[in-house]
């Protein structure tokens, strides 16, 4: 097919939108180009609520031909969360024939330099944010996040990262110049000089191993971070979460086959049931990156085994927030069960442990014993998801039989504070749906130890009585240092225990929230400004997003010549 896209049409389109990106990822301040209200789409092509439903519902029973060589098969399967059997097929791959494939568009794609890349990138970005409302249906249906949450988290959010990754690799190529002069002066002889041009070249295909609760926020920063530092890019969705990333490919295919490239750049590699070819792929010699998030027993595997390739994982971690005293009680509890409670606590941000005095915090509503801010904290939950509605609304779907049974067995670990409850759900009467549980643990007790030192990933929080701050502050060290974590928290009046928690986190290389209590949440980041994980503690060995993220997904090649 011939080019319809041109690279000045590219660049008239995207150059301001990347040079926002640009400026923001700079000074770090608020900024999307993505709306992040239903009511916004609808205009300029876009689809509104309605139609995405429609255009969502049209894939059922549908085979999604992505025109890949190598097709060998059709795989699916995929059962919503909320109960239902998308019964989409993706094809099925013989990688012998569709690596070498993939591998033959990139010197096409390496010459055209990183400018041209970022903007096809943009423009990949721009036809998934025209189908937001059909990917937040996508997302709700794979991972079981309600709807609201699937449509942010799932659509502009999942955009800004994604942009974000393009705008860091942006900066990384230009850091070195395309071409220079060099005179070196040789005294009474003739100076020596040459003229040398520098190449950003790709390492080789980019493998994508996406996770189940967040197909597309935690996919697009490793896959636009690859594409557009010049890799093609190998998409492995998670067998219960194929749709949102095979939609993904399948517009980043019709954009690369417009603008004059091989669509062979990103391809979809969907798996049979128990085939397992992450494993398969990952030690591949044409895999020569890895983006990977999901259980740490597998992204250690990948780290150990996949020596071949650059590997960035986002793996479990264990976040943990410090109660020592507060100024706004209320404010901090509302904050701490909304954060407990979103996405039915499925996030790896999300708070695990709760460390709190065993004699109690002040706060401006008098001194609260441990027993009391438990309680409290457990009725603040209670009246925010008693309400059903309401409740769906936050807590979506359990998103696959492992958390009901973490959930079910965590009420065995110690005294229940809050006891988790079934919510029906009258639009999806099969959805699994249940409220946290709270359970109260020792901190100076070995034998809760096991229990609060390890990730419980879902709706499950501990509530650690401990001895003092200084204890807290101990605990949280040898936490983030031995198991990692993404989030830190802590609420306190006292500076010298703010400064204990801050030189802690900068020590461990965990990113800290001080002192939330409005509609800032300490398992929320905001792309262009911050970092979600550090790349600096055992729950992730790479942070999204800065510019280690995307520096070495390609190399800087020489040439040089006499001038």
């Amino acid at each position: 097919m011939a080019a319809e896209l041109t690279a000045h049409q590219l660049i008239a389109q995207h150059r301001p939108t990347l040079d926002l990106a640009l400026e923001t990822i700079r000074t770090r301040a608020y900024w999307s180009p993505h709306p992040e209200h239903p009511k916004a789409y609808g205009e300029n092509g876009s689809l509104d609520t309605a139609a995405g439903k429609a255009a969502f519902d049209a894939l059922a029973g549908t085979r999604l031909d992505l025109g890949q060589p190598g097709t060998d098969g059709w795989v699916g399967g995929e059962v919503s969360p909320y109960g239902i059997e998308l019964g989409v097929e993706y094809p099925h791959a013989d990688l012998d024939v569709l690596l070498p494939a993939m591998q033959a568009g990139q010197k096409a794609w390496r010459d055209a330099g990183a400018e041209l890349r970022a903007m096809v990138c943009l423009e990949i970005l721009k036809r998934i944010a025209d189908r937001t409302m059909e990917f937040a249906q996508a997302v709700m249906h794979t991972s079981g996040q309600a709807f609201m949450m699937a449509f942010q988290a799932g659509g502009p959010h999942a955009q800004d990262r994604g942009m974000e990754a393009v705008a860091y690799a942006c900066v990384e190529q230009s850091r070195t110049p395309e071409t220079a002069e060099w005179t070196k002066p040789q005294g009474k002889r003739d100076p020596l000089a040459l003229t040398k041009r520098f190449t950003p070249v790709p390492r080789g295909i980019g493998l994508v191993v996406g996770c189940n609760t967040f197909p597309t926020w935690n996919g697009y920063p490793g896959l636009f971070a690859s594409l557009a530092t010049g890799n093609a890019v190998l998409v492995k969705p998670h067998p219960r979460a194929v749709l949102p990333l095979a939609l993904t490919v399948q517009i980043a295919r019709d954009v690369l086959t417009e603008a004059g490239f091989d669509p062979n750049l990103v391809a979809l590699a969907a798996e049979r049931p128990g085939e397992g070819i992450a494993k398969t792929l990952a030690t591949r010699p044409e895999i020569r990156i890895i983006d990977y998030t999901g259980s740490t027993a597998f992204g250690d595997w990948l780290e150990a085994n996949a020596r071949q390739a650059q590997v960035y994982t986002e793996k479990a971690g264990v976040n943990t927030v410090i109660v020592e005293s507060t100024d706004d009680y209320r404010g901090m509890l509302a904050n701490l069960a909304f954060s407990l409670s979103l996405y039915s606590g499925q996030m790896c941000t999300t708070p695990q442990n709760l460390l709190i005095p065993r004699d109690g915090i002040r706060t401006d509503q008098g001194a609260k014993s441990y027993d009391e801010v438990t309680a409290d904290l457990a009725r603040a939950v209670d009246g925010l998801l008693g309400d059903d509605a309401r409740a769906n609304a936050l807590l979506g779907a359990i998103v696959n039989p492992d958390v009901k049974a973490r959930l079910e067995a965590a009420a065995g670990l110690g005294e229940v504070a809050l006891a988790s409850r079934e919510v029906t759900n009258p639009e999806f009467p099969d959805a699994v749906v249940r409220t946290p549980v709270i359970v109260k643990l020792d901190g100076a007790k070995p034998e809760d130890e096991a229990a609060y030192t390890s990730e419980c990933f879902g709706p499950v929080s501990f509530a650690v009585a401990v001895d003092s701050a200084d204890h807290a502050v101990e605990l949280l060290r040898r936490s983030v240092r031995e198991k990692g974590a993404m989030t830190v928290g802590a609420y306190t009046t006292d500076p010298q225990v703010e400064e204990a928690v801050q030189e802690v986190c900068l020590d461990e290389a965990a990113q800290l929230s001080l002192n939330l209590t409005g509609g800032v949440y300490v398992n929320q980041t905001a792309a262009f400004s911050d970092f979600h994980g550090s790349g600096g503690n055992p729950a992730a060995n790479a942070a999204l997003c800065d510019g280690a993220f995307v520096a070495n997904r390609f190399r800087v090649v020489e040439v040089r010549r006499p001038a």
